[in-house]
Formats: C-alpha cells, structure tokens, sequence
C-alpha cells in the first residue's frame, strides 16, 4: 500500500511493509477486490485501480523476461528452433520455452524432442524475442541451474489474461492459469 492508501503491487516482495499476500489469480484476486479483503486485512480504507490484474500480469510476465535475459547473459539459455533441439540432444537444456502464439506443430516437435523436460508456454513471440534483442522468437532452452529453478518458479506464478498461459512437466501439469 502507498502512502495515498492505494494498493500497490509487489511480485518480487522487496518493498517495505508487511504486504497483503495473495495467489496470482484473477478469480482471487476479483473475490477479494469485490469482498473488500484488502482493507479489511489492512485495518484502513484502501483504493483499488481497476487494472490491477492487468498490471500484475504484466510484472510477472516481466519478471520471467528478466530471468531469461539473465540466463542469455551467462550463456544458459539460446533461442532458435535448432539451437533448441541441439542443446536438448547434447543434454543442456533444462527447461524449454515456446511462445503462446507460436505454432502447434513446432511446440509439439520440441516436446517429443525434450520428453521429460518441462515445457513452458507463458510468453509471446515478441516479448521472448525483446529478451533476445530480436523481433520474435518461439523456441529457447535454458540449461541447468538456479536461473531456470528460478524461471520455473516464476512461471508457475505467471497469470495470463484471455491467453492460455501453462507450464507442464511431463505429461503433468506444474500449473495452468485460469484466468477468464
């Protein structure tokens, strides 16, 4: 909450203060704008900006694009259909990403390809291709290690909006996202 008694979001529970916690849901999240939760967990009158779904959704999305540039940074993570199932067949790759708007057939190649590895579809084309100073990119892998523990983490607590946003292991799913 900020000083002008506005609820501010914080994914990566750094800021100040106590914090009201809370699953990264819609459905959560419009229960407790509608039953006053907030407030009544703040013990004080609190506004609640009519995007702040939007705007969740939009710092966790940013928070996985910071933790795959940081694994580009250190050279654990490529981008790119065959660079994809090269690091996958060599045994690097740890966590596969494919975009949301990317073709089916390509995402089921690289599942057959990685069977076993976890699969996530959170991110579009464009916004994994910013990370990668590119205009679009569908397929990356992220090798092994605490960044793609981290990615992971991320994106199994990554909302989306009226985009099918998932990440599956296997054939079980870590978490989808059922965000009307």
């Amino acid at each position: 909450m900020d000083p002008a008694g506005e609820l501010v979001p914080d994914v990566a529970a750094n800021l100040p203060g106590r914090g009201l916690w809370l699953t990264p849901r819609r459905d959560t999240l419009a229960r407790a704008v509608a039953k006053r939760l907030f407030a009544r967990a703040a013990r004080q009158p609190l506004s609640v900006s009519a995007d702040l779904a939007d705007r969740i959704e939009g710092l966790l999305a940013q928070r996985c694009c910071d933790a795959i540039g940081l694994a580009r940074r250190a050279g654990l993570a490529v981008a790119g259909f065959e660079k994809v199932c090269e690091a996958v067949r060599a045994g690097k790759a740890a966590l596969l990403l494919s975009a949301l708007d990317g073709a089916e057939g390509g995402r089921g190649k690289i599942r057959a390809l990685g069977r076993g590895l976890p699969l996530a579809t959170v991110l579009t084309a464009a916004e994994i291709g910013a990370v990668f100073g590119r205009d679009h990119v569908v397929h990356v892998a992220v090798g092994g290690s605490r960044l793609s523990s981290r990615l992971i983490a991320s994106q199994t607590t990554t909302p989306d909006s009226t985009k099918s946003r998932a990440v599956s292991a296997k054939a079980d799913t870590l978490s989808t996202f059922p965000w009307p």
